[in-house]
């Protein structure tokens, strides 16, 4: 039997114990979305649904060295990095993204969690800026990150998030993904791509069962680029998915915090 054509998304970024964020939450999405899953570890941390209690950057020598084994063997169509933790990481990241030229690549710059925690090195910011952000097809900042990137204050509304998408744009991302899942009223995203700019709205829904959002969100980006969709429909797609999985996170029982989405609404009884 000839076997079928298959869709390969790789995600570079850190492991979560709880199994809620993470490379744990871009292996579950690309699972769910019909995607095979290639993992590159840069980080590892104890934590859980509660709090992160302990980070271990991986060397960036055996970062590369991952990221080196995939790209000899495995034929990736779509690239997400998330947190990276350190400088050297990030430097070794950029190094790597060589070995996969003209693959789409979404950077998601995790920079703290949602309780605060921070996730990467103060010095590493502005490496990340100038190394990465040229090499990313989309960049998709929370409200947060966008500030922190700019030197702006925190947006508080959708023309200061717009403002800041052509701010990061400007850095080098071919395209740009303000998440405003922090705004008070609907979730509203901005993308900034060559289309211009537009909004993207869905429903808000209250749920305690939020941990793994934004990782969730962009490595279902990366999951449509994978399939061969085009840029802007892998987003709309992406948004509604983790939309989904929002409403559904109720149904899961996952620790004695702030629980993960339910990457799997659409398979699980």
């Amino acid at each position: 039997m000839t076997p079928r054509s298959t869709s390969i998304a790789l995600t570079i970024a850190g492991s979560d114990s709880s199994g809620s964020a993470g490379i744990q939450a871009d292996l579950k999405t690309f699972g769910a979305l019909g995607v095979h899953g290639a993992c590159v570890v840069a980080a590892v941390t104890a934590q859980n649904t509660q709090k992160v209690e302990a980070i271990l950057p991986v060397p960036p020598e055996f970062v590369l060295a991952q990221m080196q084994a995939v790209a000899n063997d495995i034929d990736v169509g779509a690239i997400k990095i998330g947190m990276l933790a350190t400088r050297d990481n990030i430097e070794a990241v950029a190094e790597g993204l060589t070995l996969f030229d003209g693959t789409p690549v979404v950077l998601d710059p995790v920079m703290a969690s949602h309780r605060g925690d921070p996730l990467l090195d103060e010095s590493a910011v502005d490496t990340l800026k100038t190394m990465l952000m040229p090499c990313a097809t989309l960049v998709t900042p929370n409200l947060f990150e966008a500030a922190l990137l700019t030197s702006e204050e925190k947006a508080r509304s959708v023309d200061a998030m717009a403002e800041q998408a052509w701010m990061l744009r400007g850095l080098g991302a071919k395209a740009v993904l303000v998440k405003g899942g922090h705004l008070d009223g609907e979730a509203i995203d901005v993308l900034l791509s060559n289309d211009g700019v537009e909004r993207l709205e869905a429903p808000r829904h209250e749920t305690g069962n939020t941990h793994g959002t934004g990782c969730t969100l962009s490595s279902a980006i990366a999951a449509g680029l994978a399939h061969g969709k085009p840029l802007e429909k892998a987003v709309k797609d992406a948004k509604v998915y983790v939309t989904a999985a929002i409403i559904a996170a109720d149904e899961i029982a996952v620790g004695k915090g702030r629980g993960p989405l339910h990457h799997f609404h659409a398979l699980w009884p």
